[in-house]
């Protein structure tokens, strides 16, 4: 009589002060589970007396870069899954260099935040934020609106979230385009992708620059001095990618000269945004607080997600969502 395989061993890192996964009684009937914070990770990965070392982990605090200091004790991981769409805070070197699997949160958050972007889109061409300062002073000021019908786009990253909002962006009657790291024609998203190397180069084309694109070596600082310098002054740049896609210096710097009208951010280089800087008080900055893709019940969709995963997991079944780590993305298929 063959023995029963033991159930795999699984370590779910949250918060400090974080709930677990709402779904945390379907995942224990599938594995071992055991729910640490960052101080315990190192052992519960290492395992002792009574639990075997740890062969995946559930990154349920999605931006911790704990994994790296515990790294030494995670000698039976074989599967890391983030509960984000970015995973640049666990791609260190020695992770990148092992054999170790890594998959993300690909699809939950790709509507929610193309319906972030295209509220961004037309809070700034409607001048919805001028009206709502307007009416906190109680003045009655006419103005003109610019017509979104047949303005442009150009979104920078191509995977899930960038297509989905280019494909919104097209249902509202923009001209849409993409920058990734291959050019192309036809695309059925896009139309043209022209290459994100080459970005100055293309920006002046676009009334709103959209970053959807993951953090990397080669999209780190992407928007720089040189390509806001290209954008045209009416430009309205927003980022709901990574902080560190923009130069937030040379960003400051072109809207206090007036060489760009506006940024809707919902991500930063440090976060919180420290409450000295200088983004809170400008009337051209839109500041929110990397919820994009946080809508109702976006915590159930995320351990819903990994609890199929975790059932292919133990069924011996493909990954969904395998990002590639060289590149820092899931690859399109």
């Amino acid at each position: 009589m063959s023995a029963v395989p033991a159930p795999p061993r699984v370590v779910v890192l949250t918060a400090e002060g974080t709930p677990p996964p709402p779904n945390e009684a379907a995942l224990r009937r599938l594995a071992d589970i055991t729910v640490v914070t960052r101080e315990g990770l190192a052992g519960a990965l290492a395992g002792d007396a009574d639990r075997r070392p740890a062969e995946v982990l559930l990154l349920w605090d999605f931006f911790s870069d704990a994994l790296s200091g515990a790294w030494d004790a995670a000698t039976a991981l074989r599967w890391v899954h983030v509960a984000a769409a970015g995973v640049d805070a666990v791609l260190f070197p020695e992770l990148r260099a092992s054999g170790v699997r890594l998959t993300n949160a690909r699809g939950v958050f790709d509507r929610p935040v193309a319906e972030f972007v295209l509220a961004a889109v037309l809070a700034q061409d409607k001048q919805l934020h001028r009206s709502e300062a307007l009416q906190r002073d109680r003045r009655w000021v006419h103005r003109e609106l610019r017509r979104t019908r047949g303005s442009t786009a150009l979104v920078v990253g191509t995977g899930g979230i960038g297509r989905e909002t280019a494909r919104l962006l097209r249902a509202a009657g923009m001209a849409v385009r993409g920058a990734g790291r291959t050019a192309r024609s036809e695309d059925p998203d896009f139309g043209t992708v022209v290459p994100a190397a080459e970005l100055a180069e293309h920006v002046g084309w676009a009334d709103h620059l959209v970053l959807a694109a993951p953090l990397t070596e080669r999209t780190r600082g992407l928007v720089d001095a040189r390509v806001l310098a290209a954008m045209p002054p009416h430009g309205h740049l927003v980022n709901v990618g990574r902080g560190p896609l923009v130069d937030e210096d040379a960003l400051l710097e072109a809207l206090l000269a007036g060489r760009l009208a506006a940024a809707t951010l919902d991500v930063f280089a440090t976060e919180p945004l420290p409450p000295a800087h200088p983004f809170w008080a400008m009337d051209e900055v839109h500041v929110s607080a990397h919820l994009c893709g946080d809508v109702e019940g976006w915590r159930e969709e995320l351990a819903a997600q990994f609890e199929d995963h975790l059932r292919r997991w133990t069924a011996g079944e493909p990954l969904r969502h395998e990002v590639d780590k060289v590149a820092g993305y899931v690859r399109s298929s």
